[in-house]
Protein backbone atom coordinates (compact mmCIF):
# COMPACT_ATOMS: atom_id res chain seq x y z
CA UNK A 1 0.00 0.00 0.00
CA UNK A 2 1.54 3.21 -1.29
CA UNK A 3 1.52 6.40 1.40
CA UNK A 4 -1.51 9.65 0.53
CA UNK A 5 0.02 12.28 -1.52
CA UNK A 6 -1.69 15.93 -1.08
CA UNK A 7 -3.01 16.56 -4.54
CA UNK A 8 -1.52 19.92 -5.95
CA UNK A 9 -4.20 20.60 -7.90
CA UNK A 10 -6.72 20.63 -4.61
CA UNK A 11 -4.05 22.94 -3.22
CA UNK A 12 -3.82 25.48 -6.35
CA UNK A 13 -7.69 25.50 -6.32
CA UNK A 14 -8.10 26.22 -2.43
CA UNK A 15 -5.40 28.79 -2.81
CA UNK A 16 -7.04 30.82 -5.87
CA UNK A 17 -10.28 30.49 -4.44
CA UNK A 18 -9.48 32.11 -1.27
CA UNK A 19 -7.69 34.70 -3.39
CA UNK A 20 -10.29 35.14 -5.69
CA UNK A 21 -13.30 35.60 -2.38
CA UNK A 22 -10.45 38.34 -1.26
CA UNK A 23 -10.64 40.47 -4.36
CA UNK A 24 -6.72 39.85 -4.88
CA UNK A 25 -4.93 39.70 -8.20
CA UNK A 26 -2.05 37.17 -8.38
CA UNK A 27 0.42 39.85 -8.81
CA UNK A 28 -1.00 41.64 -5.83
CA UNK A 29 -0.69 38.28 -3.69
CA UNK A 30 2.92 37.28 -5.17
CA UNK A 31 4.23 40.69 -4.18
CA UNK A 32 2.63 40.58 -0.83
CA UNK A 33 4.21 37.38 -0.27
CA UNK A 34 7.37 37.73 -1.73
CA UNK A 35 7.04 35.31 -4.27
CA UNK A 36 6.99 35.42 -8.20
CA UNK A 37 3.98 35.76 -9.75
CA UNK A 38 4.89 32.80 -11.95
CA UNK A 39 5.73 30.66 -9.35
CA UNK A 40 2.12 31.74 -7.28
CA UNK A 41 0.54 30.77 -10.60
CA UNK A 42 1.99 27.54 -10.95
CA UNK A 43 0.94 26.37 -7.51
CA UNK A 44 -2.72 27.56 -8.38
CA UNK A 45 -2.50 25.57 -11.88
CA UNK A 46 -2.02 22.39 -9.59
CA UNK A 47 1.74 22.32 -11.34
CA UNK A 48 4.09 22.84 -7.76
CA UNK A 49 3.23 22.28 -4.40
CA UNK A 50 3.96 25.25 -2.13
CA UNK A 51 6.65 24.83 0.53
CA UNK A 52 5.38 25.34 4.41
CA UNK A 53 6.88 28.75 4.13
CA UNK A 54 5.62 29.63 1.23
CA UNK A 55 2.01 28.67 2.05
CA UNK A 56 2.71 30.47 4.89
CA UNK A 57 3.49 33.25 3.43
CA UNK A 58 0.55 32.66 0.86
CA UNK A 59 -1.81 32.84 3.92
CA UNK A 60 -0.02 36.03 5.33
CA UNK A 61 -0.41 38.15 1.64
CA UNK A 62 -4.24 36.87 2.17
CA UNK A 63 -4.86 37.71 5.78
CA UNK A 64 -5.99 34.11 6.62
CA UNK A 65 -4.70 31.88 9.28
CA UNK A 66 -3.03 28.94 8.08
CA UNK A 67 -5.52 26.46 9.21
CA UNK A 68 -8.32 28.23 7.64
CA UNK A 69 -6.78 27.95 4.34
CA UNK A 70 -5.89 24.29 4.92
CA UNK A 71 -9.65 23.91 6.32
CA UNK A 72 -10.56 24.97 2.48
CA UNK A 73 -7.79 22.40 0.38
CA UNK A 74 -9.14 19.56 2.70
CA UNK A 75 -12.63 20.32 1.57
CA UNK A 76 -11.28 20.19 -1.90
CA UNK A 77 -9.79 16.78 -1.43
Amino acid sequence: MSAPVLDARAVGEGIARLRKEKGLSQEIVSGLSDIGRTHLSAIERGERKPTLETFYRICCALDLKMSDAMREIERLL
